[in-house]
């Protein structure tokens, strides 16, 4: 693949990470505000029982109000926390294309995204899920997030060697037998990583249950639709790219336009 290609397919990338970060701030709007705004009432209520009874104002005036923080800074976060991943994901298209089989632009868009989805988003999930505000204590922000991100780097490594673990096998077992085996070593792994790894309990035992499920069903659902809308519209944009309609076929889809004339 030519450097102007995969300029062009990571162009697209960015551009479809834009539209599909719009449909995650959509979801996050409709399914993740009502859980953070759920916390923040039950962190306010605690706050003001320990202050015996009032409000507490200790934190001072907030640089953005909260409709502020909900509509334009969760936008502005989501859209480009989505190009970057965009940016990404079109380069780890160009890497696999022809590599994993004989997929067509469209498929092998989809087949990236529902990779991305599983090992960037859904296995760090089930270890380290995602927690509303007050739920956690601040003390322990950097250690969560080096975790987090340790989980992440383990599960798209362990990814990678399970598609190259499948075209290994590929060729003894075909390719039916060595998809299962290696999707089956891909989850032996990792849960022994999981079962190893330290865990984090922290949730406070009166934080109500259906709160702390909304916010992490919601988060879940944000990142579904994030890769969901991307594999989609970068599989469209990409085909575009490298899969044109031949000349002829464009100029006979206007010949009947212009004989009835």
């Amino acid at each position: 693949m030519n450097s102007a290609t995969v300029r062009a397919l990571l162009v697209r990338g960015m551009l479809a990470g834009i539209a599909a970060g719009l449909v995650a701030f959509v979801v996050a709007y409709l399914l993740g505000i009502p859980s953070v705004n759920a916390s923040i009432a039950y962190e306010e209520a605690q706050a003001a029982a320990s202050a015996g009874g009032g409000h507490s104002h200790e934190a001072g005036e907030e640089a953005f109000s909260r409709l502020q923080q909900t509509t334009a800074g969760l936008a502005t976060g989501v859209v480009v926390f989505a190009v970057a991943l965009g940016g990404i994901a079109a380069l780890a298209y160009c890497f696999v294309l022809g590599r994993v089989g004989r997929f067509r632009a469209r498929a092998t868009a989809a087949l990236v995204a529902g990779a991305g989805f599983v090992t960037v988003s859904l296995v760090p999930f089930l270890k380290y899920p995602a927690n509303p505000p007050a739920s956690t204590e601040d003390g322990t922000v950097d250690q969560r997030t080096a975790l987090f991100f340790l989980m992440i780097l383990l599960s798209v490594l362990l990814g990678t060697g399970a598609v190259l673990l499948g075209r290994r096998l590929a060729a003894r077992l075909g390719n039916w037998n060595a998809s299962v085996t290696a999707g089956a070593a891909f989850v032996a792994v990792i849960a022994v990583a999981m079962v190893f790894l330290p865990s984090v309990n922290e949730t406070p035992k009166d934080f109500p249950a259906g709160v702390l499920w909304e916010f992490r069903l919601g988060a879940v659902a944000i990142q579904a639709a994030l890769w969901a809308s991307f594999g989609l519209l970068f599989g469209h944009l990409a085909e575009r790219v490298l899969e044109p309609r031949p000349v002829t076929e464009a100029a006979a889809s206007s010949v009947p336009v212009a004989a009835a004339r």
